[in-house]
């Protein structure tokens, strides 16, 4: 089979298209979460202004164990890495159509 420029182009539309669907992922997530705060803010005022102060403050607070998951997960794939090599090395990797 031969890889043309027609095929590289359907590769990238279903890209876009997975992006496209990600973003209205987020989008919707975004709106369903301003939804739940005006509610909130509705019902009780002073809980919703110290959630909006307190917001910032926790992601603060959480950023460093994020990077650090990040670490922990790129030493895992580095190790899954080096573990598979010899099998895909003999064949045993994914199927190629």
């Amino acid at each position: 089979m031969r890889d043309g420029p027609g095929r590289w182009a359907l590769a990238m539309t279903g890209v876009l298209a997975a992006s496209a669907r990600a973003m209205l992922a987020l989008e919707e997530a975004t709106m369903f979460k301003l939804l739940l705060w005006l509610l909130l803010l509705a019902i009780c005022w002073p809980l919703a202004l110290l959630a909006l102060v307190l917001y910032p403050l926790v992601w603060l607070v959480t950023l460093p164990f994020r990077v650090v998951g990040i670490a922990v997960e790129g030493v895992f794939e580095l190790l899954r890495a080096i573990v598979l090599l010899p099998a895909r090395v003999l064949g045993a990797g994914p199927h190629r159509a």
